[in-house]
């Protein structure tokens, strides 16, 4: 172990779809791994140093193989790059404990509705479904076959009946509403992929039953035109700083010599979790809701209003 994470070997490697890779990470020496829930996902720490979340897509019951999918953000800082073009079977990475901050939630009823990569964390959650005997729905939506990770692989497979399938280069964007339709108290709609994606069933979501809608989106939220400048007071460091509206909270906190644990800056993992002793916080992560305000995750979220002051 090597702060919080193990050592594991890239033992299979797969193309799954245009730009996406499938690796298979099992532990030199054959141990046990450690067990997670639907919905987790695990921090990798690159051979260059980067450190990124993938949501565990593997068979949880098999207790000596982690199972990650990694789309090349063409974007991105470099992290899916590089294990594009350099990760091979055979290197070593090295992995955190396995996180569930999107867990599934038994309900009446479930649908999935997918974007692109954003699949991964559903395949677990769909055989949970069927082995608590919940009925589900799987919504997938993508810009065309070639694009869509594990399309062939559901379409195949026990899942294919509870499937449909949006192709947006051919069929254009998908009527959500229509397509999730009517929900009612106890369902549960879970959404994963870009926060387009996200945004759109959020929209839908405003008239469902409180505790309906669970999402997990991909990408920065910040630095959008409606952002407003704020100030973060460090309590215990005695600094207070100015956080403009083209800067992130975590990056000002760092440029004041104030460090915090951070990982995948896209308030998916939860690393950068840090305590909040007065103001209110427009999340942005998907973990927290608005009104948790106890803590935030400054890599992507903000205070809601002039300012916020943190226990740091």
């Amino acid at each position: 172990m090597t702060n919080g994470t193990t050592q594991l070997d890239v033992v299979a490697r797969r193309r799954i779809a245009r730009d996406v890779v499938e690796l298979e990470l099992r532990h030199p020496g054959d141990e046990r791994l450690p067990d997670w829930a639907p919905g987790a996902h695990v921090a990798l720490t690159l051979p260059n140093g980067m450190v990124r979340p993938y949501s565990l897509c593997g068979d949880r019951w098999d207790a000596y193989s982690f199972v990650v999918a990694v789309r090349r953000d063409a974007e991105g800082a470099g992290g899916s790059a590089f294990v594009h073009d350099r990760l091979a079977v055979g290197d070593t990475v090295r992995v955190g404990a396995p996180r569930t901050s999107f867990p599934l939630v038994p309900g009446r009823t479930c649908t999935f509705v997918a974007g692109g990569i954003g699949i991964t964390p559903f395949l677990s959650m769909m055989q949970a479904a069927e082995r608590l005997d919940m009925p589900y729905r799987l919504l997938y939506v993508g810009r065309d076959v070639g694009t869509m990770p594990y399309l062939h692989d559901l379409l195949d497979g026990p899942h294919a009946g509870s499937l449909e399938v949006f192709t947006t280069a051919t069929g254009g964007r998908p009527d959500l509403a229509e397509a999730i339709g009517p929900v009612a108290a106890g369902d549960r709609v879970y959404v994963c992929g870009p926060p387009g994606l996200a945004a759109r069933v959020e929209e839908i979501g405003r008239a469902w039953p409180a505790h309906t809608l669970r999402t997990e989106s991909f990408g920065r939220r910040t630095g959008l035109d409606t952002d407003e400048p704020f100030t973060a007071e460090l309590r215990r460091t005695g600094r207070t700083l100015t956080v403009p509206r083209t800067s992130t909270l975590l990056e000002a906190i760092h440029a004041s010599g104030v460090t915090v644990m951070s990982s995948c800056l896209t308030g998916t993992c939860g690393a950068c979790e840090t305590p909040v002793l007065e103001g209110a916080v427009d999340h942005r992560d998907t973990i927290l809701v608005d009104g948790e305000d106890g803590v935030m995750f400054p890599c992507v979220s903000r205070a809601r209003d002039e300012s916020v002051v943190l226990d740091l």
